[in-house]
């Protein structure tokens, strides 16, 4: 099997590239994702994956910080001017932009899912004429959306190792499913997928990355450690303007009511069974100098190495803002606008995949251990998967780096996309071969 998935390797190269270039021009930030997901549809549906997309793939009332649907409407007229179904795009709309493909061999055996995100980061990419993307002709062509995150390479991995799996479905028994996720950035969109139940039938689930901290072509880290747990709020004080000199007392301060919960959210106690983080990024408020100020809006996030302990810092940052609120008599909303779990990898899982790493021979130096230190809404999956009694594992393939994640300038080393498929589609027909 081996020698077959490394021919399909080679002979899929160049489109593999070509896909994540086309994907890094035609970049979608959160929810938007249109293009990029009609164009994933419609290829496993070539392939012969069952395919679910739109509101059979994303629960609506879990999806956070969705666009306006002015704004949604926008990116779909974008999206089929630049070249994606009608037909998909049409049953995207809302934002709903999961899709899962399945394909079910002909011999019993477990289920394996694997998830690759989609989104592109909200910046605008350097023009500079050493950045390749700019140099080459495939920057991003929608200003304000651009690929910095590697994304690109993910979604293009994924079909590749879809197309091989379908090759080689007489030679598989179980049941493969492919998971791409939208609103991964500010972690949005997993929550919305797992709440649709996508993964509850899954009996491994693998997440992957490109780069970050296994920052060398030819790393591969299966083990990560130090996921964040995380919840992103927005706080929406709403008081009562008045004339700051001739009747201050008839106002409401809805700024001052922000102001308290800032400094109060920074003085939760921090937990003792593991490390916590909160904070408050932005405060916007008021009208004018000598207007009592009726609006303010806060934004802000907590964190913890798991999910109790990042349950811990939300329920509490939630009393100290209704507090607040309450001390200056006004108003409060309350919006969840992103959030992820912790996660841990499920150490016999990481062991299986570390042997088909060493035995494929493609891979310079695996990393025993690997720290994330950030959030990844992946987690959700993860964390479902192992609550249901399956188990769950996330990998970093190793890519040399322009610049880091989220830069302007970012690009990274396509070598690492074959080195993806071949040991990402290795590894599944291990799972799956009867």
């Amino acid at each position: 099997m081996d020698t077959k998935i490394k021919e399909l390797v080679h002979s899929l190269g160049p489109k593999i590239i070509e896909r994540r270039r086309d994907f890094h021009k035609h970049a979608e930030v959160a929810w938007t994702e249109f293009r990029t997901a009609a164009i994933v549809a419609d290829t496993l549906t070539k392939l012969g994956y069952e395919v679910l997309a739109g509101d059979e793939a994303v629960a609506a009332d879990a999806m956070m910080g969705v666009p306006s649907a002015a704004v949604l409407q926008q990116h779909q007229e974008r999206a089929i001017a630049q070249g994606a179904s009608p037909e998909w795009v049409s049953k995207m709309t809302g934002g709903k932009t999961g899709v899962v493909g399945t394909l079910i061999f002909a011999k019993p055996g477990p289920t394996v899912a694997l998830r690759f995100d989609m989104d592109a980061n909200d910046a605008v990419e350097t023009e500079e004429t050493t950045h390749r993307p700019f140099k080459e002709g495939f920057a991003s062509v929608n200003r304000g959306a651009m690929h910095a995150c590697g994304h690109d390479g993910h979604t293009s991995i994924g079909l590749a190792v879809a197309e091989i799996l379908a090759v080689c479905k007489d030679q598989l028994a179980g049941t493969v499913k492919f998971i791409f996720q939208p609103a991964e950035e500010g972690v949005r969109g997993a929550r919305a997928m797992m709440e649709k139940g996508v993964v509850d039938e899954a009996d491994v689930l693998v997440g992957m990355h490109i780069g970050f901290n296994a920052n060398k072509t030819g790393q591969l880290a299966c083990q990560i450690d130090s996921f964040l747990a995380t919840t992103k709020l927005d706080a929406v004080f709403t008081g009562v303007a008045a004339h700051a000199g001739a009747a201050p007392e008839a106002g409401r301060n809805a700024l001052l009511a922000a102001a308290s919960a800032a400094l109060n959210l920074h003085a939760i106690s921090r937990h003792s069974q593991g490390p916590s983080r909160i904070n408050v990024g932005q405060l916007a408020a008021g009208t004018g100098r000598n207007v009592v100020p009726p609006n303010a809006v806060i934004k802000l996030e907590t964190r913890g190495t798991t999910s109790v302990i990042n349950e811990f810092m939300f329920t509490e940052s939630v009393r100290v803002i209704k507090a607040a609120a309450a001390m200056y008599d006004v108003q409060v909303e309350l919006k969840e606008m992103g959030g992820a779990a912790g996660a841990e990898s499920d150490r016999s899982l990481v062991e299986s995949l570390e042997v088909t790493g060493r035995r494929l021979g493609i891979f310079d130096e695996i990393i025993p251990r690997c720290y994330f230190g950030a959030s990844e809404d992946c987690t959700y999956f993860m964390e479902r998967v192992q609550q249901r009694g399956g188990k769950a594992a996330y990998i970093m393939i190793g890519a040399d780096l322009v610049a880091g994640h989220h830069d302007l300038r970012f690009d990274f080393d396509e070598a690492a996309l074959s080195k993806a498929v071949e040991f990402i589609a290795a590894a599944t027909c291990d799972m799956l071969t009867a």
